[in-house]
């Protein structure tokens, strides 16, 4: 019983009797392929910007910070030997730097006005844009350096609030160590923007020496370690390594557990993505079952006559079978020839929406959503798509290969 090579050159040549619905039906795989690629790959790149942009702006792909710090994030829990924790984490080939920081909440006031913040306060020496988002979006003055003392830098709707500009004072209050209020004396050194309208209307960035000095801190004491990996997808692997190792030092969380509401933002997306390809595979789908059945229905008599000829029904299955192969491995070529060029333009120049957005970008969990449309598949959403198209082909032509295998020999040769 012959279902090999041979089987398969007869499918290949019974494919191209009809050229017209052949090249039809591969334009329908080519482009529903097309559509999924375009479509996953800018939900990929758009959501692998903004948990960069969050870790730059917060606690790294992975933080390190006090066990208890998450549910109560309070200056009084801390981190007490940073640099043991940096130097542990980066032996792990997949995280590329590790950083020191300290945030939380404080209140900056001026003569005239009062606003709730949300300060950072970090080491200049130790920081790049790679690192530090904030340092990317400088409007006005520029960023700490390491002798900065008590210079400050704001956010641009916070220092429009405040009424300042650079060289004026400010006055910040936080709670320290113990637990006491203090206050100090800043001036502005620097204004940014975000992107994010929230963020800007509450930034404000300290120089980590001098908050140490006035928390009352160690020279290696922190609230958080913001370690950065080569790909945010590791994350996990990364957390569940470093967990047992940092012992007393602190506790290693993903930034998907630091901030929920982008992961689950995240996910929500994902999860309408997926409803939406799922509904132009089944569009697929149709139209290659559709295909094949109807060359099925026109060939029942030539059907009947290999039957009749020495032919089993199995053989007649495994022929459609593989001209659903051939359909399946021609349309993911053709949908990767018509996906290439398009792909590979937006993934270099991208396509900038700032000027629909205009003074309102889109913000989600205080990070703001990159003006920039780009492409950026990852490796395995490649496979899913190559495979759910093969596999979905596939399925398409089970049922036209049961009704071909259970043609009647005596019954077709009458049809005329």
């Amino acid at each position: 019983m012959n279902l090999g090579p041979s089987m398969a050159g007869v499918a290949w040549r019974n494919l191209w009797r009809n050229k017209r619905r052949t090249l039809l039906t591969l334009t329908a795989i080519a482009f529903g392929m097309f559509l999924a690629i375009l479509m996953t790959a800018m939900q990929d790149q758009s959501f692998a910007d903004m948990i960069d942009t969050a870790a730059r702006m917060g606690g790294g792909h992975v933080t390190v910070q006090h066990p208890e710090y998450i549910d109560t994030p309070t200056l009084t829990r801390t981190v007490e030997h940073a640099g043991e924790v940096i130097e542990i984490a980066e032996r792990n080939p997949l995280v590329e730097k590790g950083v020191p920081r300290i945030s939380g909440q404080a209140m900056i006031a001026t003569a005239k006005a009062s606003y709730g913040a949300y300060f950072v306060a970090y080491d200049p020496s130790l920081e790049n844009d790679q690192t530090l988002r904030f340092l990317e979006g400088v409007v006005d003055g520029e960023m700490l350096a390491q002798d900065s003392g008590n210079g400050v830098v704001i956010g641009k709707k916070l220092a429009a609030n405040l009424g300042v500009g650079l060289g004026d004072k400010v006055v910040y209050t936080l709670i320290d160590k113990h637990g006491e209020i203090i206050g100090s004396l800043g001036r502005v050194r620097g204004i940014i923007g975000t992107g994010a309208a929230s963020m800007d209307a509450a930034l404000l960035m300290l120089p980590i020496d001098h908050l140490r000095e006035q928390l009352g801190y160690a020279p290696d004491e922190v609230t958080q370690v913001a370690l950065f990996l080569n790909d945010s997808r590791k994350s996990a692997t990364v957390t569940a390594h470093l967990k047992p190792q940092l012992l007393n030092h602190g506790d290693a969380l993903t930034w998907y557990e630091v901030s929920p509401e982008l992961s689950g933002f995240i996910a929500m997306k994902v999860g309408g993505a997926r409803f939406m390809e799922l509904v132009v595979l089944i569009l697929v789908a149709a139209s290659i079952f559709n295909t094949l059945f109807v060359s099925v229905i026109e060939r029942t008599r030539e059907f009947g006559i290999q039957l009749a000829i020495g032919y089993s029904p199995l053989q007649i299955a495994a022929m459609v079978i593989w001209e659903s192969f051939w359909l399946a491995l021609c349309g993911v070529l053709a949908g990767g020839l018509v996906s290439y060029g398009p792909y590979k333009a937006l993934a270099a120049n991208g396509i900038d929406i700032s000027a629909q957005l205009g003074d309102n970008p889109v913000e989600v969990a205080g990070v703001g959503m990159n003006t920039v449309l780009s492409v950026g598949i990852s490796p395995e959403n490649v496979y899913i798509i190559v495979g759910a198209v093969v596999l979905s082909t596939l399925l398409a032509g089970l049922y036209p290969a049961w009704r071909a295998g259970r043609v009647q020999p005596v019954e077709a040769i009458k049809l005329v």
